[in-house]
């Protein structure tokens, strides 16, 4: 099965880069390119890539904003974002995290590394740059409320409308401390099985080392882990992590 790529950055020569890379492979497809946000989220409703590499900062409208539309629109539904920064705690990320993004990679990624990105996302696992992971989603759990409203380049919000008012949204969504008071709620409701397998998500292990650590088969944590989807009302691996480390299950 082929996975259909599409690359939004502002500089061509990235951009070229990139999509060399993708379409030198076997089982890859790039199906559209964008300079800016704007024509981002028009390459992303034309063609309905399985991932689309967004820049954060671009002209007309940022990645920021672009990941947001893409993401909340029915006809988008399907598409997923890996964000492309040049620094691995740029401000914006953290926005583009609350606006569905289901993966980060720096820009000095190598070409294997980006294609094992695409072909996690493209499956719904999510991905964080393996450098940053832990530090990243940590630091962005903690971040006071006034980041995840922080401005892109274009002005736009990073997070209004990102989500909708239930599960995993609400609680990233929450102002103030309400965050991980409601992602102790939501995750109280789980079992300590569930616990477990979460506490293990959020230091970025996959299904498979998942099944490793708890003794227990690839197919079985895999099933947990769409539990915890269901349950916690989050749209991908990201959000768990997030609200993880929101509800105090997860290291610092």
């Amino acid at each position: 099965m082929t996975i259909t790529v599409a690359v939004a950055d502002d500089q061509a020569l990235v951009r070229v880069g990139f999509c060399g890379i993708i379409a030198a492979t076997p089982g890859f497809s790039v199906v559209g390119e964008a300079g800016n946000g704007a024509d981002a989220v028009a390459v992303a409703t034309r063609a309905k890539p399985d991932v689309i590499l967004m820049d954060v900062r671009m002209p007309v409208m940022d990645g920021i904003e672009a990941t947001r539309r893409i993401t909340t629109s029915a006809a988008t539904a399907g598409v997923r974002a890996i964000i492309l920064t040049t620094f691995d705690l740029d401000e914006y990320v953290y926005g583009a995290l609350r606006a569905g993004a289901s993966g980060f990679l720096l820009k000095d990624t190598l070409p294997a590394d980006l294609l094992t990105a695409i072909r996690v996302v493209a499956a719904g696992e999510a991905l964080l740059a393996p450098s940053v992971t832990r530090r990243l989603i940590s630091e962005f759990a903690r971040r006071p409320a006034s980041l995840a409203t922080a401005r892109g380049p274009s002005g736009a919000s990073g997070v209004s409308g990102a989500f909708g008012s239930s599960g995993a949204a609400d609680a990233l969504a929450a102002p103030g401390a309400q965050p991980a008071r409601r992602a102790a709620d939501l995750t109280g409701a789980l079992t300590e099985r569930e616990r477990e397998v979460l506490r293990l998500v959020a230091t970025g292990l996959s299904n498979a080392e998942i099944a490793a650590g708890l003794c227990i088969s690839p197919a079985t944590a895999k099933t947990h882990v769409a539990h915890l989807l269901t349950k916690l009302d989050a749209r991908d691996r990201v959000q768990l992590v997030i609200l993880a480390y929101q509800a105090g299950l997860a290291p610092g």
